[in-house]
């Protein structure tokens, strides 16, 4: 496993212990890293206007598409190092 790999899943493990939750937005922004580091660019439809919550997501989501594995695991160490 790669250090950035390694560094990666440890601060995966560390979001869920946080001293306090992080707000909406910051927390959307988690969510996205995650995804776009471990799924790669948002796929399918976006969700209807009833699901607001899966629409949110899949928005923050498709505001990171591009962006490479290696950078997303990178930002998302960062974020959360930064909420520590």
């Amino acid at each position: 496993m790669s250090k950035l790999k390694a560094q990666f899943e440890a601060a995966v493990a560390a979001s869920k212990s946080l001293p306090e939750k992080p707000d909406n937005a910051t927390l959307l922004q988690i969510y996205a890293l995650y995804k776009q580091a471990t799924a790669g660019d948002v796929e399918g439809k976006r969700p209807g206007f009833t699901d607001m919550v899966g629409r949110a997501k899949y928005d923050a989501w498709a505001g990171v598409k591009g962006k490479g594995t290696d950078d997303a695991m990178q930002e998302y160490i960062d974020l959360i190092e930064s909420l520590k």
